[in-house]
């Protein structure tokens, strides 16, 4: 039997990079995918992948700093469903690698607004359906720079703690109802991401990633996918309130 037969999953900012790669391997296991993502062309074409190789998944446009879209994200998985057992809250924004000094206002918001406040809208909306249904297991994605102090941005270290705060008092307040709450925190992963970074500051990126090259390899989505799989599935049904560093021991040093 596969690691996820018949469980419903909903993955956000799954329409490309290291969400997809989950949502892909999600879909192996046997779950049935909802692809939240605010990129209309590709949530669609990740959809029509996941049909093509013939597992079931529906697509929902979903901008997480907004409360409606959260709230219609998950009451279509139910009602396509009837259920949701599994949330990744994945979808997420660096902060151009702002030191303190730098921080620009609205850098700091947009970090707060999808980063933490996103995640928090995601935990409060599937909670109550997780308690209806007796239990659930949530995934965030954390960073390397939720667990260390010198690895990002200012605004991003900051938010990422917050989703590693956010992870352990979910599992504190409910695991006696069954629902599990477990972040996953990548250092270097190879995708998009850091590229996509425009007006970086240059201090910021130096002092960030000046202990790169103590980093024995940089990590693969299908390395992250494949955590996201365990901690998942009931193989990790005794791990609950765990921010999990995916740095190949970096974070060790």
């Amino acid at each position: 039997m596969k690691r996820l037969e018949n469980k419903v999953a909903i993955i956000t900012g799954s329409g490309a990079g290291i969400g997809k790669a989950i949502a892909t391997r999600y879909a192996e296991e046997g779950a049935k995918i909802v692809i939240a993502d605010f990129n209309e062309e590709a949530l669609q074409t990740t959809v029509e992948e996941l049909k093509s190789a013939g597992h079931e998944a529906i697509g929902v446009v979903v901008n997480v700093a907004v409360e409606e879209d959260i709230a219609k994200m998950v009451s279509e998985t139910v009602s396509n469903f009837g259920r949701v057992d599994i949330l990744v809250n994945n979808a997420g924004v660096g902060d151009n690698m702002q030191a303190a000094e730098n921080v620009k206002d609205e850098t700091w918001q947009r970090v707060m607004d999808i980063n933490v406040t996103g995640v928090m809208r995601g935990l409060r909306q599937i909670i109550p359906v997780f308690l209806k249904n007796g239990g659930g297991t949530i995934v965030n994605m954390a960073s390397i720079a939720g667990l260390t102090g010198g690895r990002g941005g200012l605004a991003y270290t900051a938010a990422k703690h917050a989703v590693v705060g956010m992870t352990k008092n979910i599992a504190s307040q409910y695991g006696p109802q069954n629902i599990r709450c477990n972040a996953i925190a990548p250092a270097h992963i190879e995708t998009g991401f850091a590229a996509a970074m425009t007006n970086v500051d240059q201090f910021g990126l130096e002092v960030a990633t000046r202990g790169v090259n103590l980093m024995p390899k940089a990590g693969t989505v299908q390395d992250i996918s494949n955590i996201a799989v365990f901690l998942a599935s009931d193989e990790s049904a005794y791990i609950n309130g765990v921010a999990l560093a995916a740095d190949a021991g970096w974070s060790a040093y």
